[in-house]
């Protein structure tokens, strides 16, 4: 095919700030090119820069061979159908579809010729003297490419053009589009965030980042050999696995080796390994790669949707200290005090506060009669950045008193190399009036074990997901109780037309082709 538009090197900046940062881009007579991305990363200000509407910082765009930078947009072989199709709602259809050629005076029955061939292209014969204000959405878009159309030009631009269209009609109006190209055989540019939309309709798909360009291929190509873990995330839905690059066709996750196709990686280089949903088969278990328990089943009208948990999470138990009825009254006040015995980092003690003294026992008090909430006036402690048990009084301005244990503790942690995942947690204290009454246990749980899981790469915050203990929380009763607190496990999504039960213990399996071994971002 023939060369029809090179972008090279374009820069833009709007007040400072880098929108483009160095584009290039080849683009062929004929081809359907479909500018896919997230809003902010530049493609609107690519399309818009090729059809004249803003100049590059830098770089140039040429068409045929030649730098269309001073052409102005109006005598640009570039026509653009805007998102929101800007018909002139005072003129019909078949108004609106000749404006341009009366603009360029074109004789009147070259003008009819070409309005009722275009209006017959998009399917909407019969309206040409509809009053454009009354159509439908999809058949003001048909009446927005046929005006654009009409003036033949070499390149159509779409600005996101389906956008308004209800799903159904969408789905439509992608296949006519396409069908649309065929038949006028000229050059389309599309842009949109709608993966679908660029599968669907695209020769070729820019899938582009924060004013970069991350990869261009085939539908076929940005699907089965996705460049980065943005792409692969960003067309079709992913299993994306953190894993090490062995060697050539050896991959290894979750301290398994696995066969696979991909070379070129240097030898225990980290990569990012991408499986596909619909490239998972379920077998029974133990007859495939991996086993694993389902834990959710979803059914999406043509297939299930499948999560499975293949392996567990980091996980760290700690001693939940069940006591009795801890409230002290005072008959003579007419008042009650209760607060619980907690533990805590020699790490946090410098930046102990009294309100999160009385959270983090859990302090309160209130009056026998009628339970109304009275203020805690003494909150005394001295605690030290150092390992040791240290007294704390609570007490209202009656007299009312209590006396806790703060205990500073060095954290138990446990770190898994392999997940690069660490989590904390300390042993508690708790009545079980407080454990009957919970409303959200497993949150209570987390926030009175203080219980904490990070990304030892980065230190990030990874989410508790699992709370596991064996006791009946209604009918609870002093003693020592084991609490395990967990992050989520490997889950690997699962596409299938099988009947799969929650709770089911399976066995999953794929072919070496159908993992995609993609290097680290960054």
């Amino acid at each position: 095919m023939k060369k029809l538009i090179e972008v090279r090197n374009i820069v833009k900046t709007f007040d400072k700030q880098v929108v483009l940062k160095g584009i290039s881009l080849d683009i062929y007579e004929n081809e359907f090119v479909t500018l896919l991305g997230p809003s902010g990363c530049g493609k609107t200000t690519l399309l818009r820069i090729i059809a004249g509407f803003l100049d590059p910082t830098e770089g140039s765009v040429m068409m045929d061979g030649e730098d269309i930078a001073t052409i102005p947009a109006y005598k640009r072989d570039v026509n653009t159908v805007f998102q929101h199709y800007a018909l002139f709602p005072h003129l019909d259809v078949y108004d609106n579809i000749a404006f341009g050629l009366k603009i360029k005076k074109q004789p009147k029955d070259i003008i009819d010729q070409k309005v009722m061939r275009m209006i017959s292209l998009v399917g909407l014969e019969g309206f040409e003297h509809r009053d454009v204000t009354s159509m439908s959405g999809g058949q003001q878009q048909r009446v927005a490419i046929a005006r654009a159309l009409v003036n033949e030009p070499r390149v159509l631009l779409l600005d996101e053009s389906l956008s308004a269209l209800d799903k159904n009609l969408r789905k439509e109006m992608q296949l006519e589009l396409k069908e649309i190209q065929r038949e006028v055989g000229i050059t389309f540019i599309f842009v949109t965030h709608d993966q679908e939309e660029a599968l669907t309709m695209s020769d070729k798909i820019v899938i582009m980042k924060d004013g970069e360009i991350e990869q261009i291929g085939t539908p076929t190509e940005v699907y089965n050999e996705p460049v980065n873990e943005y792409c692969a995330r960003f067309i079709g839905d992913s299993n994306i696995i953190d894993g090490i690059m062995k060697r050539d066709e050896l991959v290894s996750f979750d301290d398994v080796d696995y066969v696979c196709v991909d070379k070129g990686f240097h030898e225990n280089e980290p990569v990012d390994i991408v499986i596909r949903p619909e490239d998972v088969d379920i077998v029974p278990r133990n007859k495939g790669l991996l086993n694993g328990e389902v834990k959710s089943v979803l059914f999406k009208g043509v297939h299930y949707e499948v999560i499975v948990e293949t392996s567990s999470g980091t996980s760290k138990t700690v001693m939940m200290h069940v006591t009795g009825n801890r409230d002290i009254e005072n008959a003579a006040a007419g008042e009650k005090i209760s607060a619980s015995s907690f533990y805590m980092d020699p790490e946090d003690v410098p930046n102990l506060t009294d309100s999160e003294v009385i959270a983090r026992a859990n302090a309160q008090a209130w009056t026998i009669e009628d339970e109304e909430n009275i203020s805690l006036t003494k909150v005394e402690y001295n605690v030290k950045p150092e390992v040791g048990v240290y007294d704390c009084i609570f007490g209202t301005d009656k007299g009312t008193e209590i006396t806790i244990k703060i205990n500073v503790v060095k954290p138990a942690v446990v770190e898994d190399a392999s997940k690069e995942e660490g989590i904390q947690a300390f042993d508690f204290y708790r009545s079980a009036d407080e454990i009957r009454e919970s409303v959200a246990l497993d949150t209570d749980l987390i926030r009175w074990a203080d219980a904490y899981a990070w990304n030892m790469e980065d230190n990030s915050r990874v989410e508790i997901w699992d709370v596991k203990y064996d006791f009946d929380d209604e009918n609870i009763t002093e003693g020592d109780y084991p609490v395990t607190f967990s992050t989520q496990g490997r889950e690997i999504k699962i596409e299938t037309t099988d009947h799969i039960t929650e709770g089911e213990r399976i066995g999953l399996h794929w072919n070496p082709e159908d993992m995609h071994v993609m290097r680290k971002m960054g």
